[in-house]
């Protein structure tokens, strides 16, 4: 009777002891799980509140592609101007298809004209190149780099960032400069915005202004709605976006 009793006793308390570790892990496991939504909603909040506090929706710019953005932006550990460049190629050439978005204030500080590469195709952006003299635009995420006075005036220095899609911008001479082919006098004449050799020129009027702004670290996010691309960059990685905002809360904390 006594040993029934102590095995009694043995068995319930290992009972009791696993039960209460399980449910130990249980409620961890949970509280992960919570905390990973958080983060998750809290970074969509993000996105939507600079968004809707710059104005991007009046301006034309999608919620989808800002949101894949923002996520390269956060993922580029090299960002040491928080200006954010986006070009929509999936946009009429005569369309304002460039923002410039100071991602500090949530303002929007540009948005303009910008030009494909010629042979990216005629009123629309439709084939895209790495290659060198290819005359084509080239998709993905930039940094951008040092100033510099050229054929076209003050210009700007570009890194692709996306290997086999944008990393011979250098290589190419992709830039971004002014071009008096981006205007509406060359749409009024012609019916399409005017051409470049794959680089994002930039309307005169605006060209020194937004190259001073994004020069020197800033990221450039070149769209188009390629599934190739999409699933090759390391960029669009939203796990890695959202660790990167919350490390940033963190630090700010």
């Amino acid at each position: 009777m006594k040993n029934s009793l102590r095995l009694f006793v043995v068995l319930f308390t290992v009972v009791l002891f696993f039960g209460f570790a399980s449910t130990r892990a249980g409620k961890s496991l949970s509280a992960n799980k919570i905390e990973a939504t958080n983060v998750n909603k809290n970074f969509e909040s993000y996105i939507a509140g600079i968004y809707k506090s710059a104005g991007l929706e009046k301006a034309g710019l999608s919620f989808g592609v800002f949101q894949k953005a923002v996520t390269g932006y956060y993922n580029i550990k090299s960002v040491k101007v928080p200006v954010l460049s986006v070009i929509d190629f999936t946009k009429n050439s005569i369309s304002k298809r460039l923002w410039v978005i100071d991602m500090a204030h949530a303002r929007l500080l540009f948005n303009t004209l910008v030009a494909h590469g010629k042979n990216t195709g005629e009123q629309y952006a439709e084939r895209f190149s790495n290659t060198p003299s290819s005359d084509m635009s080239s998709l993905g995420f930039y940094l951008t780099g040092e100033t510099y006075i050229g054929k076209h005036g003050e210009s700007l220095a570009l890194d692709g960032l996306d290997k086999g899609y944008n990393d011979l911008a250098r290589e190419r001479a992709v830039v971004m400069h002014a071009a008096d082919y981006v205007s509406q006098a060359f749409i009024n004449k012609t019916g399409r915005l005017g051409r470049s050799w794959g680089c994002p020129a930039l309307p005169p009027q605006y060209a020194q202004d937004i190259i001073n702004e994004t020069a020197n670290g800033s990221c450039i996010f070149i769209y188009y709605p390629d599934k190739n691309y999409e699933n090759a960059s390391r960029y669009l990685n939203l796990q890695t976006a959202e660790e990167a905002f919350r490390a940033e809360q963190s630090a700010r904390d």
